[in-house]
């Protein structure tokens, strides 16, 4: 690792999650066209963070996984943001898909190091499972990667949750093998923090050395705290990280304002 002086600015990374987007433009998921509320969200990134560093999506990118959505995220950000940008399969994405697509400079990989900082990029997708697993694969690679910078800081991040959130419904599609996961993270103490996406809301708490956060979809939100599926009035955003050379972290969630979309409250699922 390279010499971290102590004025080095901090990094600057945005996270994303569960776009949803349809193969078409004009498609929605519970009336809410998932198109418009994405652009919706880069234009609040656009405005609130005029330099970041990298930005990082985490899963459900598609509703169902289909080509047409992968090169339309991928010219979408593009068309916002210069930054490097790397992006993780969730549930109703196509991990394979995602990984062959043939386009010109497609997403980073799975390990990016930032200086200081080492994210580490786990697939959780279980293919056509709603629930998330981690394969000994994965397991292994992030083992090595933390052996591999024992000398940084760390961020990893996947698209399940690999603890309960508090919401009964969507808990019972935890990651299936945490347990695993949890004792390598809590064993390493240079992970200064997890990260996920797939349960549409804002959540955050500490475990051991560790802070653990999900964020916000950039459309469609889940009532916090219901046992039975329920869809929140809170609007679409996405989470800022302030990663400093010395392991500590800041961050916090923004959200779309003076906008009214049309979203079916009323749901029982989707």
């Amino acid at each position: 690792m390279s010499a971290i002086t102590v004025n080095e600015k901090p990094v600057r990374l945005i996270q994303i999650t569960d776009t949803h987007l349809g193969p078409l433009t004009s498609e929605s998921l519970l009336g809410l066209n998932t198109d418009e509320s994405l652009e919706d969200v880069l234009q609040l990134i656009t405005a609130e963070q005029p330099t970041f560093d990298y930005l990082v999506c985490t899963g459900d990118i598609a509703s169902a996984g289909d080509e047409a959505c992968y090169r339309r995220f991928i010219d979408t950000i593009r068309r916002y943001f210069p930054v490097p940008f790397a992006w993780i399969p969730g549930n109703h994405d196509s991990a394979v898909m995602m990984s062959q697509l043939a386009i010109p400079n497609p997403p980073e990989g799975r390990l990016v190091d930032l200086g200081a900082w080492v994210i580490i990029l786990l697939d959780s997708a279980v293919p056509e499972q709603v629930y998330g697993n981690l394969e000994q694969t994965e397991l292994d690679f992030l083992e090595q990667a933390l052996a591999d910078h024992a000398d940084r800081h760390v961020m990893v991040m996947l698209h399940h949750q690999p603890l309960p959130v508090g919401s009964a419904w969507i808990d019972q599609y935890v990651l299936r093998n945490a347990d695993a996961f949890l004792a390598i993270v809590d064993r390493s103490p240079q992970v200064r923090t997890v990260v996920w996406g797939h349960v549409h809301q804002e959540f955050s708490c500490r475990r051991k050395h560790m802070q653990l956060f999900a964020t916000p979809s950039t459309c469609v939100q889940f009532k916090p705290n219901s046992d039975a599926f329920a869809v929140d009035t809170a609007m679409p955003g996405y989470r800022w990280f302030e990663l400093y050379p010395d392991g500590s972290i800041e961050t916090g969630v923004s959200r779309v304002s003076g906008k009214s979309y049309v979203i079916d409250y009323k749901s029982a699922g989707y």
